[in-house]
């Protein structure tokens, strides 16, 4: 299931983001809120328990969280998301996976895993600003599986529907929520309009 964010916020400041004259600096503070409020949206249906709280005047019905949350970022762009994701939940575990794509054949390749032996978490978030081709998602979600993820969800700022489709169709249980579907892949695999190469544009490398 694709979910594309509809909230006020999260255009406006899409819209800052694919600004070419956005310097580093202001592109990860966007990465960061926009991080922040599409997890708000992917996490509407983590599982909670009813739990008593004391108030100053009374006893009230609250709510705990039963799940535990893995945050995935691949490497590198996907880090600029971890630290907005943490301001809303602190006690989430942090796992990374390097992959990067190959500009000449544009299929993943895989450098780094730090996943422990056996998962510590009930629900994934796969972090990636951009849904290109879709291949390092597809890689992603592969190694979290046999891993043994009992859930994982994808969370993107931007994706393409080539990326959207190869994801789908390799896990089609595999929620994906993302703050805009763009047009299309240009020859050489990126977004269009997009907004660029995310990585370079948030480290200042491009």
């Amino acid at each position: 299931m694709i979910h594309e964010s509809r909230h006020p916020l999260v255009q406006h400041k899409l819209t800052l983001l694919r600004n070419v004259t956005t310097e580093p600096k202001k592109f990860r503070e966007l990465i960061r809120e926009l991080a922040l409020l599409l997890c708000y949206e992917a996490t509407a249906d983590l599982a909670i328990r009813e739990i008593p709280v004391q108030t100053p005047l009374a006893t009230a019905v609250g709510h705990e969280l039963l799940d535990k949350i893995g945050l995935v970022p691949i490497l590198r762009a996907g880090l600029g998301m971890v630290e907005g994701i943490w301001e809303l939940m602190p006690s989430s575990e942090v796992w990374h996976i390097g992959l990067y794509r190959d500009e000449k054949t544009l299929q993943p390749v895989s450098y780094y895993n730090k996943l422990p032996t056996l998962p510590t978490v009930q629900v994934c978030l796969v972090l990636d600003p951009m849904l290109a081709t879709g291949g390092s998602a597809v890689a992603a979600v592969d190694v979290l599986k046999r891993w043994g993820a009992e859930r994982i969800k994808f969370v993107g700022i931007l994706a393409a529907p080539e990326g959207i489709k190869m994801l789908q169709t390799a896990h089609p249980d595999v929620p994906i929520h993302v703050a805009k579907i763009d047009a299309r892949l240009n020859e050489v695999g990126y977004i269009l309009p997009g907004l660029g190469d995310a990585g370079d544009r948030q480290f200042g490398t491009g």
